[in-house]
């Protein structure tokens, strides 16, 4: 692996990542592992950790029906939402972006842009980042603010659009 990977993380001072079991298990990854995420889909974790998000992009096999109700009047390829509730933690976040060696890493298949490592990794560097709104809006992503994110959840989840969604157990409760 070539391109570049990061650990995203709120602590400022880790020297070196040791493999942990799987922070949710099952999807075929058991086992001990250092988890990393590839720049290009870096920008779904610019977020405080428990921050709940919904996010979504057109794949090639999307139906342009898809592709039109959820990307139809953005410019961005990427879509992030978190809930209006949210969006002061976001203000005030702060995260730490480590650099990982790629040497190590095995990249997913299945478009998430997770990478895993089954040896202890020692970072490249770190970056803090103060502003995180301005790291995800200089991507190319649109930052969705929304007052609830079920329906727009499940809306994704029935679609052909590639998602991920982050952290729910920290959503506001779906409404009746």
């Amino acid at each position: 692996m070539t391109e570049r990977i990061f650990h995203v993380s709120d602590r400022p001072d880790i020297a070196r990542f040791d493999p942990r079991p799987a922070p949710s298990p099952g999807y075929g990854q058991e086992g001990l592992m250092v988890w990393a995420i590839s720049e290009e889909m870096l920008h779904n974790y610019l977020l405080p950790r428990d921050c709940p998000r919904v996010t979504f992009y057109a794949l090639p096999r999307s139906t342009p029906e898809d592709v039109e109700r959820f990307l139809g009047l953005s410019a961005a390829k990427y879509v992030v939402a978190i809930e209006s509730k949210w969006l002061p933690e976001v203000r005030r976040g702060c995260l730490y972006l480590y650099e990982m060696p790629p040497e190590t890493f095995t990249r997913s298949t299945d478009g998430s842009g997770y990478c895993i490592s089954r040896a202890s990794v020692v970072p490249l560097s770190v970056r803090r980042v103060d502003d995180l709104l301005g790291e995800i809006t200089r991507r190319d992503v649109e930052l969705r603010i929304v007052p609830s994110l079920w329906k727009l959840s499940d809306a994704v989840i029935r679609s052909s659009l590639a998602f991920s969604n982050i952290r729910m157990r920290n959503a506001s409760p779906r409404s009746s």
